[in-house]
């Protein structure tokens, strides 16, 4: 048994969760890399070995260059530091930055800071920048303008409902009839634009209910066949390396998919039996996701206790929900993640088309790719050609839903800091400039990204999209530069439109709210189980306008400490910084 979950804890726990040049290193390396290549054509034991000693001088040349990089730009950025600390105005915000840090519940915690002035570049204060901190969902930073600048924002996904052969003349339809994914992340009833907190309108299976009626407005009648469902757009990789069985569990583990329905996410309701000693009842919505929920929930008296936990048992895509609950109790609500998204969206189409009249004489079930392969040192392993799932040609295409712009659905992402989502728009990315919809593929398309932006290589290390991976590691002022470096592109305004606003929305609709820094703050969130983030754009009352990165490691405290601090941090920016050159805000 992979383990059992207290579900009271678990159920609202929340997963956040100047640009180097370097022209002399690129042709150098491009210069080892025709070497290298040349040496491949021979097979002798000498050309082996002359080609293993040039890829060693190329490591270590890359290696040292980049601690040259990173060390002239410490010191100039100490440098920066010391020249900003003679200012009043940074000399005072050091000050609430000390007093912050210095309360008890912060003592224990590892700190990383750094703030500085979006158009100069000048470091106004530092602390621990170049040391590595679990980023948590500011992860999702890198991918969401990863997206924006790949993609583009009127990028739109495309699902469709598919057949060898169209139907005939009486509406039947020889052959199976498959629903193909391609990693759009919001097929389901969500509203956009993007409204408080995400709402919803309809039923959760409006996007496939809009399809069938489609097909049927097409004609179809019988499908002499099965439904499938069909996510071999991406390679079968449902978690991300880095992610531990109790993610597995709940909404912000969710599986990835190319067929992402309802944020793969099924709601498991509980509800008590009229007395002691009866049954509890289970609902689940979808209700085509009913058979991999098994309960086995009594009831007590009334005013007991409720103790539900939920069970996932190894290599058996089932979940038990155990426990008790007592007489009276309002019912429980558990938002878990689905098994396989694209086997429940099967069984919900074959649903809505038999509600329709449709008749189907075969079942549902999946079309998945095989699972990607690497190599030893993590890099992605191309399929051979011919053997990659592809859609096939010339189908009949019954039904399509187009998603949202990309700009709406990153907006989602980032206001909402939606695990699913970040990790769908990373392969997306790597589908559409490889062919290749993996994560290693994306991660090493994102890895060039954060090279051309002037993060120096291995200031990131990052496993997944959207950082709920314990191994991530992110430096401050590897954030830093990526966020200046956002704000000066032609996507940058609507990158930064994407992102939660102080006291106003997202993850911080209830942060700094009726302080200073409401609606001046634009930025994301960032929380593991004990670690904290908070990254992005301030504009201050004397009109500077900064990035930053903060970053709280390894706080062993439980409820809004961390979070607490760091919004006074991120307050005191906006109160204290600036020097009035771009003129003075007024006071809300």
């Amino acid at each position: 048994m992979i383990g059992a979950f207290n579900a009271g804890v678990q159920m609202n726990r929340r997963r956040q969760q100047p640009r180097v040049a370097r022209p002399a290193f690129a042709i150098y390396s491009v210069a080892l890399k025709t070497s290298s290549y040349d040496g491949r054509a021979n097979d002798s034991p000498c050309c082996s070995r002359r080609h293993l000693a040039i890829r060693l001088l190329e490591r270590a040349f890359r290696i040292a260059i980049g601690a040259a990089i990173l060390g002239a730009w410490a010191v100039g950025a100490n440098a920066q530091a010391q020249a900003a600390s003679a200012r009043g105005d940074v000399a005072q915000f050091r000050a609430r930055v000390e007093k912050a840090l210095a309360e008890v519940h912060a003592q224990r915690a590892a700190w990383g800071i750094m703030v500085a002035d979006r158009d100069t570049g000048e470091i106004l204060y530092a602390q621990n920048a170049d040391h590595f901190f679990a980023p948590a969902s500011n992860a999702k930073v890198f991918a969401t303008a990863l997206a924006l600048a790949t993609l583009g924002s009127d990028y739109r996904f495309r699902t469709t409902l598919e057949s060898k052969e169209s139907p005939s003349a009486d509406g039947r339809l020889l052959g199976d009839l498959i629903l193909v994914g391609r990693g759009d992340p919001d097929l389901s009833n969500r509203k956009f634009p993007y409204v408080g907190s995400g709402e919803r309108e309809g039923p959760i299976d409006r996007a496939l209910a809009e399809m069938a009626d489609a097909a049927v407005a097409k004609g179809l009648r019988e499908v002499d066949g099965d439904i499938v469902g069909d996510d071999s757009y991406f390679p079968y990789d449902p978690y991300p390396a880095g992610w531990t069985t109790g993610d597995l569990f709940f909404e912000f583990g969710a599986p990835v998919s190319a067929i992402a329905f309802n944020d793969n996410v099924v709601t498991v309701r509980v509800q008590p039996g009229a007395s002691a000693g009866d049954a509890a009842t289970l609902t689940c919505d979808p209700s085509a996701a009913a058979d991999m929920v098994g309960l086995t929930v009594s009831t007590v008296a009334p005013g007991a206790a409720s103790n539900i936990a939920v069970v996932r048992q190894p290599g058996v895509d089932f979940i038990q929900i155990r426990g008790t609950i007592p007489a009276g109790h309002a019912l429980v609500r558990l938002d878990l993640a689905m098994t396989d998204p694209a086997d429940t969206a099967a069984r919900t189409l074959k649903q809505l088309l038999e509600a329709r009249g449709v008749h189907v004489t075969g079942q549902a079930r999946v079309q998945h790719a095989e699972p990607p392969e690497s190599t030893p040192a993590g890099d992605p392993v191309f399929p051979a050609p011919g053997t990659a799932a592809e859609p096939a040609a010339n189908r009949f295409v019954l039904a399509e839903h187009l998603s949202p712009p990309l700009l709406q659905s990153v907006e989602f992402t980032n206001k909402a800091s939606n695990n699913l989502h970040a990790e769908l728009l990373l392969r997306a990315v790597a589908r559409e400039q490889s062919g290749l919809g993996s994560t290693a593929e994306g991660l090493k398309i994102e890895d060039g990204f954060r090279q051309a932006a002037g993060i120096p290589d291995g200031d990131v290390v990052l496993s997944d999209a959207s950082g709920l991976a314990r191994d991530d590691l992110v430096t401050p002022r590897a954030m830093v530069t990526l966020l200046r470096y956002a704000a000066r592109q032609p996507w940058g305004p609507d990158f930064v439109s994407t992102l939660p606003v102080a006291g106003v929305d997202g993850t911080l609709e209830d942060h700094m709210k009726n302080t200073a820094a409401t609606g001046l703050i634009e930025a994301k969130t960032g929380t593991l189980e004990h670690d904290h983030a908070l990254s992005g754009y301030a504009t201050t009352l004397r009109g500077e306008y900064l990035v930053f990165s903060i970053f709280c490691n390894n706080d062993a405290q439980h409820g809004p400490g961390p979070s607490a601090t760091i919004d006074a941090i991120a307050t005191a920016m906006v109160e204290t910084l600036g020097t009035g050159r771009n003129g003075t805000r007024k006071t809300k």
